[in-house]
Order: structure tokens, then C-alpha cells, then sequence
């Protein structure tokens, strides 16, 4: 079975996010291309980073994500493959309930220095939905075919 998107939209519609600028020079983010999941962040300050350093780097907004979804701020890929950067706590989390600038631990994974110049595209932003969930306590969990398989359990 395939989502057809425009289906999808006819029966949400589009979730307006409110943004506030903090710095009116830098660019709204946006999708690069129709039907992206995330919008790109921008960079407010010039930043360098070394090999095996991180930096917290703010965006320029703040925004109110709605009650029931949260958004989650993961690396960019062109990033990652150019220079080895990417996102610390990959993906970072957005609570609805934060309204302060957001912000983005880059980490240099490379082994040469990276210059980060103000504007440049540097996380995205993704909005995704959060169930509300609890734990529930059980004696036992349910059986599955994986069972306690972890780490390498699969051969690759």
C-alpha cells in the first residue's frame, strides 16, 4: 500500500506552526524541494570547529510546536558527507511546550577543521506526531520472533 500525500493533506490539512524571527536577515526555513520532511535551519553565528569539537549554534527562531507533536531537529546529509558533521543528540527534541530559540549541537566527526559562516543550512527541522503514552508494568512481555536478539543478533 502506498500514502498518497494529497490524501493525507485533504484529510489533515496543513498544520500551521507559529515562528517568531530572532534575526530578521536570516531566511524563514523551508523545504528545499516539494514534499520534503524537514525545512532547513540556518546558522545565526559564524562558528569553527576542530576535529572532535561541537558547538551549540542558534537558528534565529523560536517556534510553538502544536499539542501532540514535537519536532526533531536532525543532520543535515550533504553536511555529513562533505565534512563529517552533524548532530550531537541527533536528532534534538522540540517539546510543544518550549518557546525558546532553537538551537543545534553540531559535532565535527571529520578530520579536518569545518567553518560554519551565519546563513549557512546547517540542521532540519522535522514535525512529527506524539502519541500520548504511559508504561504499563507487566511480569512478562509478550513473545516475538526476535525475542532478546540485540546488537548484531542479525548477522550485519
Amino acid at each position: 500500500m502506498t500514502l498518497d500525500s494529497r490524501r493525507v493533506h485533504a484529510i489533515i490539512g496543513t498544520m500551521q506552526v507559529p515562528l517568531q524571527r530572532l534575526d530578521p536577515d536570516l531566511p524563514v526555513p523551508r523545504r528545499a524541494h516539494p514534499g520534503d520532511g524537514g525545512l532547513d535551519l540556518h546558522a545565526r553565528d559564524d562558528v569553527a570547529l576542530r576535529p572532535g569539537e561541537w558547538a551549540t549554534v542558534p537558528t534565529g527562531i523560536a517556534v510553538a510546536i502544536p499539542e501532540g507533536f514535537a519536532g526533531l531537529v536532525t543532520p543535515r546529509s550533504g553536511l555529513a558527507a562533505r565534512h563529517g558533521v552533524g548532530v550531537a543528540n541527533g536528532p534534538g527534541l522540540v517539546d510543544t511546550g518550549y518557546r525558546g530559540e532553537v538551537k543545534v549541537i553540531l559535532v565535527n566527526h571529520g578530520v579536518e577543521p569545518v567553518d560554519i559562516t551565519r546563513g549557512d543550512r546547517i540542521a532540519q527541522l522535522v514535525i512529527v506526531p506524539i502519541p500520548e503514552w504511559d508504561f504499563e508494568e507487566v511480569r512478562e512481555l509478550p513473545d516475538s520472533a526476535r525475542g532478546e536478539g540485540g546488537f548484531g543478533s542479525t548477522g550485519t
